[in-house]
């Protein structure tokens, strides 16, 4: 429904006894259906934004190919210590993203067609092709902050912009990863329809409720990734 697919399937493979990196390639694989179902599901919410996929598209999976050349190269770990920050950057950006348009006469804070959303969508991309989890509410942090357009639209693109790095990500991990495929089917299931059925409860949800759940959902899983890093 609103990014935070990915911190609830990842804690869980581990919770069934998965290794870090193999519940990590696993969960990127099966988070490519949330995209198929959420693109399905969000036809209304994405009319008018083609040339804004067009523009941005090729950024996320340049982020997407660049994360998982990292993860096949580094260290399962390396993200860790630094995901609690960005997750809890991402929900506090998204709590405060109606005041802070405001502050700039209603406009978005980062110009959607200059290079600082540009580097902004690049990194949250290479982190989700690196790590996945967390990666949906940190891109719609991102996108709110660039687009001055309600917040189902917001989601609707992050849904498909999410899905390149997911896409590219899960190819290589295919090839290269150690993949655990009798996990795959079930998951992909659950997002594929979770990934459906989300934009029509974002339609009905009012914004400031929207906007309260995400943030305060973002900073709760924000301290449960902080604790399983450093403590």
């Amino acid at each position: 429904m609103a990014g935070l697919a990915s911190v609830v399937s990842y804690p869980t493979l581990l919770w069934f006894g998965l290794p870090a990196v193999q519940a990590n390639v696993t969960n990127t694989v099966s988070l490519v259906f949330v995209a198929v179902g959420a693109a399905i599901g969000s036809r209304s919410e994405l009319a008018g934004q083609y040339w804004r996929l067009m523009r941005m598209g090729p950024v996320s999976l340049a982020g997407g190919v660049t994360g998982a050349l990292l993860l096949l190269a580094s260290p399962a770990g390396a993200f860790e210590a630094v995901v609690p920050w960005l997750v809890a950057g991402a929900g506090v950006l998204v709590l405060c993203r109606h005041r802070l348009m405001s502050s700039v006469g209603g406009g978005g804070l980062l110009d959607e067609r200059g290079p600082p959303l540009a580097v902004a969508l690049f990194v949250s991309t290479v982190y989700t092709g690196y790590f996945g989890a967390g990666g949906g509410i940190i891109l719609f942090a991102v996108l709110g902050a660039a687009i001055p357009e309600p917040l189902p639209r917001v989601n609707a693109m992050k849904n498909v912009l999410l899905g390149m790095p997911n896409g590219v990500a899960a190819a290589a991990f295919t090839g290269f990863g150690p993949v655990y495929w009798p996990a795959v089917p079930p998951l992909a299931c659950g997002l594929l329809i979770g990934g459906a059925l989300g934009p029509a409860i974002v339609r009905r949800l009012r914004v400031g409720a929207l906007r309260l759940l995400i943030g305060v959902a973002a900073i709760g899983f924000a301290v449960k990734f902080a604790v399983d890093a450093y403590l």
